[in-house]
């Protein structure tokens, strides 16, 4: 099992491309994988015969599980039922094991929603309504958590499979939509949060909803509702205490003058729209204002290795984009020192539409050497972001407003002027570089956001 993403630990088997005996070539797509954060095809890394296949479909196993055995240099059955085949004769031994359907319809008595977390049901085909259904622990987990049932999802999965696509859009269309918000009239009374109403007796044999907690407080009763993580929220909590136990972070912050810029974005936002179909902020600025910088202070862009900082020449370029506040990713604009302020724009948000409509490949979420976060829009004035490892450093960019500053004239004469100012944040791993350095960097992005050539470039 590859790692799909820095925070990624576990993935899904959904679907094998390749039967055991099949020819399988070097890059050969093999399987199809889901995981939190993607849902990608995986290739061969290896050319010969598929001798075994480890891990059934719909299996979720740890990053570095063993999922299939490749027997290299074998040669392609020639005759239909050449030698080479009779290995496959192993997989009847796996057979036997399939008489092992009743432990799934065991759980079958147990209605409550618990029974979809069950990580064992999805490998069961047997079954009855909801159970029948062939469903991955990925897709178990989703349901269980927003208190779904599987037949109301519309499947669009091979031979009738039930998609976490599938269950993702419906969630969005049950949010859009108001009315379908609460699908499931009898949830509320195991215990899915959403369906709590706060009106639970303190008396009453001191049960309350499964997940709500009793509280008494000045004597009032209320309730706690315990919201369980979901998997994209533990994953990224790990990774952020992970860094912040690996990284002495620093910061460093320095206002910004955005007036270079605004002269250029304001007169050209509406033919901008008209012409890419999205806004242009100030997003795209910062990115590229930021590349050229690393160009000068290359030592932020670079990650630490044994007893040394290892400096990549080239600028992948992180963007951290907001899952409707269930979570964040962090997508990668590879190469993005070949790309001109339009192009950076383009490309930013191509993949923040993809983020959020979970269409995000593997490779869009890795190799990240520096990363550039921005929660402006909220009017933010200081924001101290944590560095997303391996790399050394992150750069946010907060709200920019129209602000009085001095200005100098090129006599060098004084005076006041309203101009759009906003603050740039760099967090830093203090091992890689000291805080001169850092403050150079950052300066070195607000002179060329308050003098670069904007309006070439768009």
């Amino acid at each position: 099992m590859p790692q799909l993403g820095e925070t990624v630990t576990e993935g899904t088997i959904t679907k094998w491309l390749k039967s055991v005996g099949d020819r399988v070539e070097r890059d050969e797509p093999l399987f199809e994988v889901s995981t939190d954060k993607v849902d990608s095809e995986v290739p061969s890394p290896v050319a010969g015969n598929l001798a075994e296949i480890k891990v059934a479909e719909g299996d979720t196993v740890d990053v570095g599980t063993v999922l299939a055995v490749i027997a290299e240099g074998a040669a392609a059955p020639s005759g239909g039922d050449a030698p080479p085949v009779a290995p496959a004769a192993a997989p009847p031994p796996p057979v036997a094991p399939a008489a092992a359907p009743p432990p799934p319809v065991a759980s079958a008595p147990s209605t409550p929603p618990p029974v979809a977390v069950q990580p064992a049901g999805p490998t069961g085909p047997a079954g009855s309504g909801a159970g029948s259904m062939l469903l991955s622990p990925v897709v178990r987990r989703l349901l269980a958590e927003n208190g779904i049932d599987p037949s109301e999802v519309p499947a669009t999965g091979a031979g009738g499979r039930l998609t976490r696509a599938d269950v993702l859009s419906f969630i969005d269309a049950r949010r859009n939509g108001g009315a379908a918000a609460q699908p499931s009239g009898p949830a509320p009374a195991a215990g899915l949060s959403g369906g709590v109403t706060g009106t639970a007796p303190a008396g009453a044999g001191g049960t309350a909803p499964a997940g709500v907690a009793s509280t008494v407080q000045a004597g009032l009763v209320g309730t706690d509702e315990v919201v369980a993580f979901t998997n994209i929220r533990r994953r990224t909590a790990e990774h952020m205490v992970r860094s912040r136990a690996t990284s002495p972070h620093a910061l460093v912050v320095l206002e910004a003058d955005y007036e270079a810029v605004d002269k250029v974005r304001r007169p050209a936002r509406a033919s901008f729209a008209a012409e890419e179909g999205f806004s242009l902020t100030y997003l795209p600025f910062v990115a590229r204002a930021t590349v050229e910088a690393l160009r000068e202070w290359p030592h932020l862009n670079a990650s630490v290795g044994e007893d040394s900082l290892v400096v990549h020449h080239g600028v992948n370029l992180g963007i951290a984009v907001d899952l409707d506040h269930t979570g964040l990713i962090v997508p990668v604009v590879h190469r993005a020192e070949e790309l001109t302020l339009r192009g950076m724009a383009r490309r930013i948000n191509e993949l923040a539409q993809k983020a959020r409509t979970r269409r995000l490949t593997a490779d869009d979420i890795s190799g990240g050497t520096f990363s550039v976060t921005n929660v402006g829009s909220y009017g933010t004035v200081i924001t101290a972001p944590i560095i997303n490892q391996p790399q050394v450093g992150i750069l946010s960019s907060d709200g920019v407003k129209r602000r009085p500053v001095v200005v100098t004239a090129e006599d060098g004469s004084e005076a006041i002027a309203i101009h759009s100012t906003g603050m740039l944040c760099l967090a830093w791993d203090h091992r890689a570089v000291d805080g001169a350095y850092a403050a150079a960097f950052v300066a070195r992005v607000a002179e060329i956001l308050a003098t670069h050539d904007w309006a070439t470039e768009l």
